[in-house]
């Protein structure tokens, strides 16, 4: 019961822990990479500040641009290297090594129509609470990859370790909202 008046009006009313493992990430373009995603974080923000002159002494205050790190997610690379590929195709596409035609691919839609919002897609992280269920939402607009790592084959490994690969990502802007898209 939620108490909106009285003296226990500022009181935490949930107090369980938030877990590290409830969380789940979505690409929207790209449903291969999500399913097997297993660590993802949400980016640092910070915001500028800007030195005011004083007689006695300079003083701090807010700037008026924020700086957001970079989207770092690790996922489980599946046996068809499907959602390996999808992520290397798409920074294939974008820097085009081979030739112009790698980036017109990749910004050219489904109708055949030119559109360089095709370079960019939107991704979520749900964050769960204790019974897996949406409490947050992290929307990421106009996302890009910017790296992928490497895998390395080894046969003198004694034991079988699954392939993991870690991609960063540039986006525009996150935004933190509860599971019915509110912010909070």
């Amino acid at each position: 019961m939620t108490t909106s008046s009285g003296p226990f009006a500022g009181q935490i009313q949930n107090r369980n822990y938030l877990s590290p493992i409830g969380f789940k990430f979505s690409l929207a373009k790209f449903p291969k990479v999500d399913f097997f995603c297993n660590s993802a974080s949400i980016p640092e923000i910070s915001l500028g500040t800007y030195q005011q002159p004083s007689y006695l002494k300079t003083i701090d205050v807010p700037g008026e641009k924020l700086t957001y790190g970079d989207l770092d997610i690790r996922f489980l690379v599946d046996e068809n290297m499907e959602n390996y590929s999808a992520v290397h195709n798409w920074l294939t596409g974008l820097g085009f090594p081979e030739s112009p035609q790698q980036f017109i691919d990749k910004t050219t839609d489904t109708d055949g129509q030119r559109d360089l919002e095709e370079q960019f897609c939107d991704g979520s992280l749900h964050i769960l609470n204790s019974n897996f269920r949406d409490v947050a939402i992290v929307k990421f607009l106009d996302l890009f990859p910017t790296s992928l790592t490497s895998l390395t084959f080894d046969a003198t490994d004694n034991d079988v370790q699954y392939f993991t690969a870690s991609a960063s990502f540039r986006y525009t802007i996150y935004r933190l909202t509860d599971k019915n898209g509110k912010l909070l």
